[in-house]
């Protein structure tokens, strides 16, 4: 186990992790990003140490129902045996001992099965934990990245596109003062014979401050 690990697990001691695969929150990530597939393979164990614990839990309580009855039947088959000394009785008495004891080992071995899947459960999840913030941390720098790139390119944009207004309302008074000053000079029918010939507002309109022709602003 690496440092990081090392403390990782200090870190998260006495901490509760969900079983991330049951964990709808976890399956959500990955609408957002495409799993590893060192994530792929941890889910696939994950998912099967979850379902072998359903199952023996499940298999447990079976087990424990049969068990139950059979000790039920077996002091009736103890009591006739030993009134009647009927074989038969004998030997379903023998042969529900030996289911008994069968579900004895069974309970057993599911027993010390359920010790150990805990601790296999909690370490691939753990791995899988740790595969999880891998990846979402990795994809967070990478749009970190892209959105400094991208944040970059809005403040050049933003300071050319404050030039170009400034450079816009510049050249629109500009337009406004030579008109106006043609017309001052030359006096409206000598400008409207010219506004007739150039056309201004077919080909070239006249801008002024407040976005109108020229010739319109003047009037």
């Amino acid at each position: 186990m690496s440092k990081a690990d090392n403390d990782f697990s200090a870190a998260l001691e006495g901490k509760n992790i969900p079983i991330l695969t049951l964990d709808e929150k976890w399956h959500l990530l990955f609408t957002e990003m495409e799993k590893t597939s060192e994530i792929e393979d941890l889910e696939r164990r994950l998912n099967v140490l979850v379902k072998r614990e359903a199952a023996i839990h499940d298999e447990c309580k079976k087990i424990k129902v049969l068990k139950k009855k059979l000790l039920g039947d077996i002091v009736p088959l103890r009591d006739r045996v030993a009134k009647t000394g009927d074989k038969k009785a004998d030997r379903q008495l023998q042969e529900t001992k030996r289911l008994i004891e069968d579900c004895n080992r069974k309970l057993d071995s599911h027993e010390d099965e359920l010790l150990d899947l805990p601790r296999e459960m909690y370490k691939v999840n753990y791995d899988l934990m740790i595969a999880t913030m891998d990846l979402c941390y990795e994809q967070m720098h990478d749009n970190t990245r892209s959105i400094n790139q991208i944040d970059k390119w809005i403040r050049k944009v933003r300071i050319e596109l404050k030039k170009n207004i400034i450079k816009l309302q510049e050249q629109e008074m500009e337009n406004f003062n030579i008109y106006s000053y043609m017309h001052k000079i030359f006096g409206p029918e000598v400008i409207e014979l010219f506004d007739m010939s150039y056309d201004p507002q077919r080909r070239h309109p006249i801008r002024t401050p407040d976005g109108e022709a020229g010739r319109n602003y003047i009037e």
